[in-house]
């Protein structure tokens, strides 16, 4: 793991690889996972929660044996009333300011809801939350983001659990290029080879669970993406090859030998 940490809303973190707590078969399930990807920062849906059977509470004295930072999440919400109340629900209990808000707009594929977001994104900063939206890769929406004081964006690879990578790397390139804030792909990741590609565009981070919770072996595929972002992060830092329309000999022929044949 190379020395290099993430800045978030002026926080480092030794770790660029950010995972979810949904999902697992068990809660050990998830705190070996949480350990082996080296993760610092880990989110939490608060619906998950069934205070009258206790469960809040077990679940987060799990989540506390991690010892990684709380990302509370809106996950679920359809409205802006219902993010926000979550997000100052979520700050009361959890004692964070940070949260990854999340407003979607349509059940079939879970994406967010850009009008909402925005609306949510600006009542939320007003009142002082440091706010990492989840959202699309369209670059007009993060634009408007960024205005109203987002210091970090999230757009998704792919819809939320379907494991299809990256599937607009023009519009992912062109957000790198954009802009000089944290960008970090949120969903729709399925391998780490798409971790690592994600990394060597330059993104800052990854942020998953589904790819995790439900492999055969969770501890040992979170394994596999921190190392794959580790590499793809090394890899973007050395400096990736140019591509070239034609061969290039890699071993130089110039001052070696030849040798001739004589009868």
């Amino acid at each position: 793991m190379n020395n290099d940490p993430l800045t978030l809303y002026g926080q480092s973190f030794n770790s660029r690889f950010l995972l979810g707590t949904a999902l697992y078969e068990s809660p050990q399930q998830m705190l070996d996972s949480v350990a082996a990807a080296r993760a610092d920062i880990v989110t939490l849906g608060l619906r998950r929660q069934n205070p009258a059977r206790g469960d809040g509470e077990r679940f987060w004295q799990h989540i506390r044996e991690t010892g990684c930072t709380l990302l509370p999440n809106t996950a679920g919400c359809k409205s802006v009333k219902e993010a926000v109340n979550l997000a100052l629900m979520s700050r009361e209990i959890f004692a964070t300011d940070w949260i990854k808000l999340e407003v979607i707009g349509d059940d079939y594929n879970l994406q967010p809801d850009p009008f909402a977001l925005l609306e949510a994104t600006r009542e939320l900063i007003a009142q002082d939350f440091k706010v990492l939206p989840y959202c699309t890769d369209d670059l007009i929406l993060c634009q408007k983001l960024v205005e109203a004081g987002c210091e970090v964006l999230m757009p998704w690879g792919a819809p939320i659990g379907t494991g299809r990578g990256l599937l607009n790397r023009y519009a992912l390139r062109t957000l790198r290029q954009r802009f000089d804030c944290p960008l970090i792909v949120d969903a729709g990741l399925g391998a780490p080879s798409q971790a690592a590609e994600a990394m060597e565009m330059g993104y800052d981070a990854v942020l998953l669970n589904t790819a995790v919770a439900k492999a055969q072996n969770p501890p040992l595929m979170a394994r596999a993406f921190a190392g794959a972002i580790d590499a793809g992060r090394d890899a973007y830092l050395s400096g990736l090859m140019q591509t070239r329309q034609t061969a290039s000999p890699s071993t130089p022929t110039i001052g070696q030998p030849f040798w001739h044949q004589t009868s």
